[in-house]
This record gives structure tokens, sequence and C-alpha cells, in this order.
């Protein structure tokens, strides 16, 4: 399905980025595997990459720093000619109630999820244009379309990346380009073990399909939308959430 396409993953070396790099070299692409701090995490995703047969490669740099992302996708260009499908997923927390939220809480969260994105998606469209083809594939949220208490800053740099989806959609439509974006409920991955059983129970008492997803239900679903299968789908905001925001 992705037989000789090259996919850059950021945040890929855990959680749902690492099974989303596992679908897509499962596909046929040869996957580019990118961590800010999990090296090992990141080696161990390539490892299961190419012992199923797959290709791939990990590449370490902060996607919040634009001279660097700038360099280690130019990098990446020169080595690999292309980049054809963009997977911007790398996104951290920094949980706080508003009332009590730091000025540098608020930040990090907007450097990363937000920045992070416009950095990646900045130094690979210009080569997308350049071949007439592309796929941008954003990981949002569902508490960026419904909210959640001591998340506004997360909620916010998610709730932004659906706009940014919809208008560079319109922006890079005619150049055979297709801009989508996932919003993910709640997923079981680190982030939902920490949670006590209560509060899960709660939470899946308000899910239609009563369950957490996992990371492959993600996986699938941008797999769908890097495949020409989805070539007249673009500015889409694809929900998997079990029901729980629709």
């Amino acid at each position: 399905m992705l037989k000789d396409k090259i996919a850059l993953v950021t945040g890929g070396s855990r959680g749902i980025g690492s099974s989303i790099c596992k679908e897509l070299a499962k596909a046929g692409a040869t996957v580019l595997i990118n961590y800010a701090n999990s090296k090992d995490s990141a080696l161990k995703v390539l490892d299961e990459i190419v012992e199923g047969g797959g290709k791939g490669e990990v590449v370490g740099f902060d996607v919040s720093d634009y001279s660097i992302v700038e360099e280690k996708i130019k990098y990446l260009i020169e080595k690999y000619e292309k980049i054809d499908i963009l997977v911007n997923n790398a996104g951290i927390t920094r949980d706080s109630l508003f009332m009590r939220m730091k000025e540098s809480q608020w930040d990090e969260v907007f450097e990363t999820n937000t920045k992070g994105v416009f950095n990646c998606t900045k130094n690979v469209v210009r080569m997308m244009l350049k071949n007439q083809y592309g796929k941008i594939i954003n990981i949002s949220s569902v508490v960026g379309e419904m909210g959640n208490p001591g998340q506004v800053n997360y909620s916010s740099t998610k709730s932004a990346l659906i706009g940014f989806t919809k208008s560079l959609a319109k922006e890079l439509g005619s150049k055979n380009i297709n801009v989508n974006a996932i919003t993910p409920g709640f997923i079981e991955t680190e982030i939902t073990e920490v949670l006590s059983d209560s509060i899960k129970d709660k939470y899946k008492e308000i899910i239609p399909l009563s369950r957490f997803g996992k990371p492959e239900d993600v996986a699938k679903a941008v797999l769908f939308l890097a495949s020409d299968d989805s070539s007249y789908i673009t500015g889409e905001v694809l929900k998997i959430n079990g029901g729980l925001y629709t």
C-alpha cells in the first residue's frame, strides 16, 4: 500500500507514535522515527520494524527548535530524496488548573504542540509542492474539541491543530497534498495507565463503546489517511474516540 513511500513520524518512539511507525512500515513505507529524549525506545521500535521485514531510521531532534528541525529535515530529504508522508504526532502535557498555571507551562506546551507542527510542516511542504504529492496528518485530541479541566494549555494547542489542518488543506489541495487531522479519545498508553481504576471506570461509563481505544486504532486511521485510498479526503477531522464526542 505504501511501497516506496517515505514517512516521517514525530514523537514516534512511544505510545500512539510507535504504533503509527509500525503500521506504516508494515504497509511498505520507509519510516523515519523521530524522538526527542527516548532514543532507546525509538531504537526498539526500529528493531521491531526491521524484524518484521520493514525499513526505517531513528532521527533525534526537538520539534520545537526551528533551526534544528530545518537542519535534520534537510538531511533526510537529501538522503531519501523526498518525504511523502508527515505525521505530526509529537506532543507534551503540562497539566494544571488555569489559575495555578505558570507561564512556562503554557509556553512549553505551545512550543512543542503547535510551533513543532509549524516547524516540521514548513520544512517538508516545499518539497511536497515540488513533487506535487504529499500526505500531512496532524494528531490532535478529543480534548481539543470538548475541553478538559486542568488542560487549558493542552486543549488550546490541540484546537489550534484543527484550524491549522483545515486552513492548510485549502492552501495545498490544488497541489495534490492532503492535510487531515485525527482526534484520539482515551487510548491505552502510558498516559492512561497512571489513572486510577475508579477514574478509568468513570470515563468508560460515558464512552458509548464502554472501553478505551488501543494505539493500533489510531495507527490504522493514520494508515488510511496516508494511503491513496483517502485521495479525495482533505481538511477532515477523524474522531477515534469510541463515540465519546461526536
